[in-house]
């Protein structure tokens, strides 16, 4: 039996009745009925100008060139679209170049739908029920075969499998239908949570900027403190940290005044030579008061410096002043810094001596008596390493918290912007399917599909598996393929393809991608998968998610203008 996706012509219902069909020449489509209604004539439909007798009609001879006499023949099969180009008598170039009037041969098919047979399958000896299921396409009955009607038979069956798609069409649109609910609530939710970030990243925007604030203002209250130092706590302690900290600071500045020193007195010489210069080499009958009145200052200067030089301060005796203290040269600081214990500390350590059961209470009582001490300035606070008090170390990392917390939040803040954006299909839909996987095998592999996520091909002999796609985007592409039976494939028009590329790179060859075309299915299921070119796939997946967009039953529609 020939396949109806190649061959077939367009079908049409017929809306006139039997008893009209049968008043009509054979082959005539209820379209056509129009150009045979005389009884005694018929004119081309193509050529109205060629008149023919009615006898003429079915002869067997085609008088048209359009062949529209011939409606229950196949003398003008020559002129059918499916027919092989063959040459036409009288015909310029040799070959057919005539449009034919009729799209082929009109079976009734009572009990089950009117259709059109292509010309050149009439009186071929075969039995085209799927396209003319009464078997008036053979009837000379050539090499004796006669066709039955099969149509009450074939109509049942058709009508069954109609009603079954009409209701698998129902169900999946009812599916599809939650979907958009599911999908609508997680997007609200994410809605909802984009709006609480945005409320905590403005809280943490403003916290940051006080902490910001009190933290500068600890920094430079601690700056100023007596208490502020490097040594013991205590009276001794803070005078040490003081004295060390002037010293070094008595010390570096001592060594920039050398440094100044040592480049004044290189441009006081060097303007001196000049000057002796000027006085020995000039002459004095120039009348030049400008050189004369320079000479006459320079032996004044020269003449006020004392005949002795001064007793100046030696310059190792400077350097032993610079440099750093130590054991040996200096102040010892380790002899101040490492004393006996602060009265202080003898406070805070005597604890140590009460019962286990009032410790802990008195050690609590006690440091937040230092820190309100320290807070005040009455006690010293012990730095860090860094030279940095407890305060201000406190404030940093009260802010440094703070920082972290907005740059948390403000990630999450944009993940879920991102996710908001996310095309997800038409009424976003597939929202609700993300994440979720679905798989089909095809020979020697099985191959998954994570929505919105990866394609992976997985060996049944346990090789491991192949990613084949990260999702990219969702497409739409026209399809035009056979309808099939079991309602498993894309059939014909515009559907959703679902781009997943820059998978596990072939031998030789680029990484691997996959088209996922979507159909209309109750459940979601992966139909088959190729390799329609190397290393590029393409998967058939039913969904209730690529139905159409049928509106609920008793909700009103609005209409468009």
């Amino acid at each position: 039996m020939r396949r109806t996706g190649a061959l077939a012509l367009l079908g049409a219902i017929a809306h006139g009745s039997l008893a009209a069909s049968e008043s009509l020449p054979r082959g005539v489509g209820p379209e056509f009925a129009k150009f045979f209604e005389s009884k005694t004539t018929f004119a081309c439909i193509g050529n109205p100008s060629i008149t023919l007798k009615a006898s003429q009609v079915n002869d067997n001879s085609c008088d048209c060139p359009d062949g529209s006499d011939e409606p229950g023949t196949a003398a003008c099969a020559n002129i059918d679209p499916l027919s092989p180009e063959q040459p036409l008598p009288g015909s310029v170039t040799g070959t057919t170049n005539t449009t034919a009037a009729l799209p082929g041969f009109w079976c009734v098919n009572a009990g089950h739908i009117g259709n059109y047979l292509p010309f050149m399958y009439v009186n071929d000896g075969i039995c085209d029920y799927e396209l003319c299921c009464d078997g008036s396409d053979e009837y000379a009955h050539a090499g004796g075969v006669r066709c039955e009607n099969r149509c009450d038979t074939i109509g049942k069956e058709y009508r069954r499998l109609e009603e079954q798609r009409r209701q698998n069409k129902e169900r999946s649109a009812k599916k599809r239908r939650t979907l958009v609910k599911e999908s609508r609530e997680l997007r609200r939710r994410v809605e909802v949570k984009i709006a609480n970030l945005k409320t905590e990243v403005r809280d943490l925007d403003a916290k940051k900027a006080e902490l910001q604030a009190k933290f500068e203002e600890v920094e430079r209250s601690e700056r100023g403190k007596v208490v502020k130092s490097e040594g013991q706590g205590g009276k001794l302690g803070v005078l040490v940290g003081l004295a060390k900290s002037r010293v070094n600071e008595l010390r570096n500045t001592l060594d920039k005044v050398m440094d100044q020193r040592d480049d004044l007195q290189d441009k006081v010489d060097q303007l001196e030579d000049i000057l002796t210069k000027l006085k020995e080499e000039y002459n004095p009958n120039f009348n030049d008061e400008g050189v004369k009145a320079a000479v006459k200052a320079w032996e004044d200067y020269a003449a006020g410096q004392p005949s002795e030089p001064k007793g100046d301060l030696a310059d190792s005796d400077i350097m032993e002043v610079l440099k750093e203290d130590s054991e040996i040269s200096g102040i010892n600081w380790a002899e101040f810094e490492t004393g006996e214990a602060s009265d202080v500390d003898v406070v805070y350590n005597w604890e140590a001596y009460l019962p286990a059961q009032v410790r802990d209470y008195v050690h609590q009582k006690l440091n937040l008596l230092r820190a309100w001490a320290i807070e005040n300035g009455i006690l010293a606070d012990n730095p860090t390493s860094g030279g940095e008090s407890r305060l201000v170390t406190a404030a940093r990392e009260a802010l440094d918290s703070a920082k972290n917390a907005h740059a948390v939040k403000l990630g999450q803040l944009e993940e879920e912007q991102r996710e908001l954006e996310k095309d997800y299909g038409p009424d976003d839909v597939f929202r609700a399917l993300k994440g979720k996987c679905i798989s089909g095998e095809a020979g020697e592999y099985d191959y998954e599909l994570c929505w919105f996520d990866k394609t992976t091909q997985k060996s049944k002999k346990g090789h491991g598996n192949t990613n084949m796609g990260n999702f990219v985007r969702v497409d739409k592409v026209f399809v035009d393929e056979e309808e099939r039976l079991d309602g498993k494939g894309l059939g014909k028009g515009q559907r959703l393809v679902l781009r997943y590329e820059n998978g596990q790179g072939c031998w030789n060859g680029p990484n691997r991608r996959t088209d996922v075309y979507l159909g209309c299915a109750e459940t979601d299921e992966v139909w088959r998968t190729v390799e329609a070119e190397k290393c590029v796939y393409k998967m058939e997946v039913g969904s209730p998610a690529a139905c159409e967009d049928v509106q609920e039953p008793g909700v009103p529609t609005k209409d468009e203008l």
